[in-house]
């Protein structure tokens, strides 16, 4: 039995967001993103339907949609800073919103790969299929950005 467009958009939104807002680094263009995707996916229903795991397809074709993505106005500006809801977890929220502010700074691929990586838990072969290269690239991808990130580290303990 398929599971109707509907149905299916409705249990994936929310996971499909969050896996968007982390890797573009602006809910806004989450948004903007899982919108255009979810639009064309319901267009072509019935063959996304009928793959073997339609989730990680629309997965994709977020993923896609992103490194695609060509702001057709202005160039992606990720927005500022949100005060943490409870001040004792403050120090938490700040070393996170930092890391998240280097990683939004990596190039596209490496941050895609990232994301999926530690994000999502995605293995090599997992993210060479959503990126479309081989397995290969993907561990490069996934080392030069860690080493970009470790080197932000380094010159943010030096500080």
């Amino acid at each position: 039995m398929t599971i109707g467009f509907e149905e299916f958009a409705t249990a994936q939104v929310t996971p499909l967001l969050r896996y968007a807002t982390v890797l573009t680094g602006d809910p806004h263009l989450a948004q903007d993103v899982v919108q255009e995707v979810l639009l064309r996916a319901q267009q072509r229903w019935a063959r996304i339907a009928a793959v073997d795991a339609p989730v990680a397809y629309l997965r994709k074709m977020v993923t896609n949609e992103y490194l695609s993505w060509r702001r057709r106005l202005r160039p992606h500006v990720p927005l500022g800073d949100v005060d943490p809801p409870d001040p004792d977890v403050s120090h938490r929220y700040d070393e996170r919103e930092a890391m998240l502010q280097h990683v939004d700074k990596l190039p596209r691929r490496q941050k895609a790969a990232v994301v999926l990586r530690y994000y999502e838990g995605y293995d090599d072969t997992e993210i060479a299929a959503v990126l479309g290269c081989s397995q290969v690239t993907v561990r490069s991808h996934v080392s030069r950005a860690l080493a970009t990130l470790r080197a932000a580290h380094r010159v943010k303990e030096a500080l």
